[in-house]
Order: C-alpha cells, then sequence, then structure tokens
C-alpha cells in the first residue's frame, strides 16, 4: 500500500512538473490573430478608419459654419448581429476615444452614463453645501448621434474558413433626424485547419 502511495505521488509530481505555462507580455497594440475571430486589433482598427473617414467629411466645417461651434456628439448602441461574441462597449469606447481625441467635436456622456450622473447630481442638490452643488437641467445635449452593426458571414469548407465582417456606422443629426454621414469598413480573414474539418 505504501509503494502504491509512493508512485501514485511520484506520478502526480512528474505530470505537474512537466506541464508549465509561459505568460508573455505584449504591447497594445501587437497584432495578434490567435483564433481568427474579431479581436482587439479589429476593433481599434476599424475605430480609427472610420472615425478618421467620419471627421474628414463636409458635415463637420458645415455644422461649424452654420452653428458657429464645435459639433456635441454621442455614441449610441452598437450592435454585434455577428455569429460570435464580441465586446460591444470596447468597440464603443474606442469611437469615443478617436473622436474625442480628433479635438474636432465636442463629446456628451452615454445614455447609461447620463443616468448615473444624473442621480449624483440629485444627490448633490440634498448633501453638498451650496458653493460645490451642480445646478440641475444644464446638460449640453448632442447634436449627432453615431450608432451601427458589426455583421459577418462565415464560409467554410473542410479545414478552411473564411469570415467576413462588416461594421455600418451612421451620424444622425437629433434635431432633424438627417443622416450626416455613413461609413463601413470591412475585413475578411482566411483560417485554416490542417487535416481538420470544421
Amino acid at each position: 500500500m505504501k509503494r502504491i502511495l509512493v508512485v501514485l505521488l511520484t506520478l502526480t509530481m512528474a505530470l505537474a512538473c512537466g506541464s508549465s505555462r509561459k505568460v508573455t507580455r505584449l504591447e497594445t497594440d501587437t497584432v495578434t490573430d490567435l483564433s481568427g475571430k474579431w479581436n482587439d486589433t479589429d476593433s481599434r482598427l476599424v475605430a480609427e478608419e472610420m472615425i478618421s473617414d467620419c471627421l474628414s467629411r463636409v458635415w463637420v466645417t458645415d455644422f461649424a459654419a452654420a452653428q458657429g461651434r464645435k459639433p456635441v456628439v454621442t455614441v449610441g448602441s452598437i450592435r454585434n448581429r455577428s455569429s460570435e461574441h464580441i465586446n460591444t462597449e470596447t468597440f464603443s469606447k474606442d469611437f469615443e476615444r478617436e473622436l474625442i481625441n480628433s479635438g474636432k467635436v465636442r463629446f456628451v456622456a452615454s445614455r447609461e452614463q447620463r443616468g448615473e450622473i444624473r442621480d449624483e447630481r440629485m444627490d448633490q442638490q440634498q448633501y453638498a453645501s451650496e458653493e460645490t452643488r451642480k445646478r440641475l437641467a444644464q446638460e449640453t445635449g448632442a447634436d449627432f448621434l453615431l450608432y451601427g452593426s458589426i455583421n459577418s458571414i462565415t464560409d467554410q469548407i473542410e479545414g478552411t474558413q473564411v469570415v467576413y465582417y462588416q461594421t455600418d456606422l451612421e451620424l444622425i443629426n437629433l434635431e432633424s433626424n438627417e443622416k450626416s454621414w455613413i461609413g463601413t469598413k470591412k475585413i475578411k480573414k482566411e483560417i485554416t485547419q490542417k487535416g481538420e474539418k470544421w
């Protein structure tokens, strides 16, 4: 019995020591395509390219000329209509970052953020000093809402799969409902697995 216990213990230790995991830190802008699915690189590149296109169009200068100020933008929902899980919140944050950092527009909080901010402002009415209390009904309203969707089409045979992603964004004038800009970004990936079928 003692011998069996020693043998089992030795085998367990050998197996535990035989498998090791290595973690390597990467720069956040490193392109990593492990599975071929939508990833952080796709999100960043789509946001940078689409917002660059959006802000280079005439709607920005037309609005500034007519109103005498920068347009105010907010990001609405970006819907995931693809065949895989995509965290659209990080994707939306990429858009927000690109818009704010451009310096061409002003940006206001999203619908969810505004709810939390309003709750805080209401609390201040009762609990904060008069000198530091923030006034009600002083929010900056958005002029434009950016929203859109991510779609995908998958084609596969034996060990090869091709995934096509299409991101569509629209910028809507909140007062007139006019579409001021429409952008599309397409990505196509081929994934191969030797000796395997999907």
